[in-house]
């Protein structure tokens, strides 16, 4: 009877530190994030992109030094994005998020119809460092070829056009 007994402790409290624990991300939530990162993107409309993201997000274009802190600042920019490249397509290469911390690898391509106003076609790859809350991105921070952008809208002169020696 005492066996029985030592057990059922045991099963009590193995429950009952369980109960408290965050349930942990599973790889296809953790997926969902990124995806759910890259269809906002593609689908132009800036509530659908801040619904990804909470409400206090910062979310940081570190080539250009534009931080946006909050939903409205998020959709404001998000919104001279999509009218500054009517064309602009994202597309996943890769994703890896670890708990509250990840990345999104991805190509960003489109026509500059915004800040340059040149009309130029433009595909660069870049990636977002995310930080994770609650199923939502509250920290985002952009990295990408800002030289390779420049040339491909003809802000630099293209690589082959260097002096030679």
């Amino acid at each position: 009877m005492k066996e029985i007994s030592r057990i059922g402790l045991v099963l009590v409290l193995v429950t009952a530190s369980l109960v408290g624990q965050k349930k942990p991300q599973t790889a296809s939530h953790k997926h969902d994030i990124a995806e759910s990162w890259i269809s906002a993107w593609n689908s132009h409309d800036p509530d659908k992109l801040t619904a990804v993201f909470t409400p206090d997000v910062t979310y940081e274009d570190v080539p250009f030094g534009a931080v946006n802190h909050g939903s409205a600042e998020l959709r404001k920019f998000a919104a001279s994005e999509f009218e500054g490249s009517p064309d602009l397509h994202v597309e996943l290469a890769s994703s890896s998020i670890e708990g509250e911390h990840g990345s999104i690898e991805w190509t960003f391509s489109g026509t500059d119809a915004g800040i340059f106003k040149t009309g130029k076609k433009f595909s660069v790859r870049g990636v977002s460092i995310v930080t994770v809350k609650n199923g939502k991105i509250s920290r985002n921070l952009d990295y990408y070829d800002v030289a390779t952008l420049m040339k491909q809208v003809g802000l630099l002169p293209p690589e082959d056009s260097a002096p030679k020696n």
